[in-house]
């Protein structure tokens, strides 16, 4: 199962479309204090858009309307339903998804069967109502680090207020990949295909120094 190496995160489908329009292929719908109807409706819109730019749909938290709407997958809070009991209700074909701050998160998501870890924040954001602790840089390494000596391989996820100049030294330190909300929000047309060409030179450079 290929997990994307640029994740972003939304509660609008507008956005979401801009944002899709403009390369990205992988979109998190997080909605945050709005009723079901309402939840239901943004994201069958959003689902809409990701089936016509041929990009995965994960639905934030909520395993039941993942199920329901046939999302591709689901990311679940350290708040909410454990990675083990999305997987039991949605089964091996659904991507599942686990936030993460600390080793113990990352080894009980392993261990639970999700497919990908969003582990952070690197740095301060607004996005998030309860915001665990700041990793920065070298949080990253120390848990890259560990999880490579304990053979721990799953995709890792950096998040949290990240911007095209972060990501060459974090896909050093071994992440697979980014998740970005307000960056790409700001400026999708720009912002897209400077993340994606980040990327790209980073994950080049690293098969170079690696061969």
């Amino acid at each position: 199962m290929k997990i994307s190496q640029l994740h972003y995160i939304t509660a609008s489908p507008e956005q979401a479309e801009a944002a899709c329009r403009a390369g990205v292929d992988w979109v998190q719908l997080r909605v945050k204090n709005r009723n079901t109807a309402d939840w239901k409706a943004l994201a069958l819109e959003t689902l809409a858009v990701c089936r016509q730019y041929n990009a995965r749909l994960i639905i934030n938290d909520n395993v039941t309307l993942a199920a329901e709407l046939g999302a591709d997958g689901v990311h679940v809070g350290k708040e909410d339903l454990p990675v083990a009991e999305a997987r039991r209700r949605l089964g091996d074909s659904v991507i599942i998804g686990g936030t993460a701050n600390t080793l113990d998160d990352i080894r009980a998501h392993h261990a639970a069967g999700a497919d990908y870890i969003g582990l952070g924040p690197y740095r301060f954001t607004t996005t998030k109502e309860k915001l665990s602790p700041i990793l920065g840089l070298e949080g990253y390494r120390h848990l890259l680090t560990t999880c490579s000596s304990e053979g721990i391989s799953l995709p890792i996820i950096a998040i949290g207020g990240i911007e095209v100049d972060d990501v060459p030294a974090l896909l050093r330190e071994g992440v697979h990949g980014i998740a970005v909300s307000g960056a790409i929000t700001r400026e999708p047309a720009s912002q897209v295909p400077a993340f994606w060409q980040a990327i790209q030179t980073a994950t080049s450079f690293s098969i170079l120094e690696n061969r």
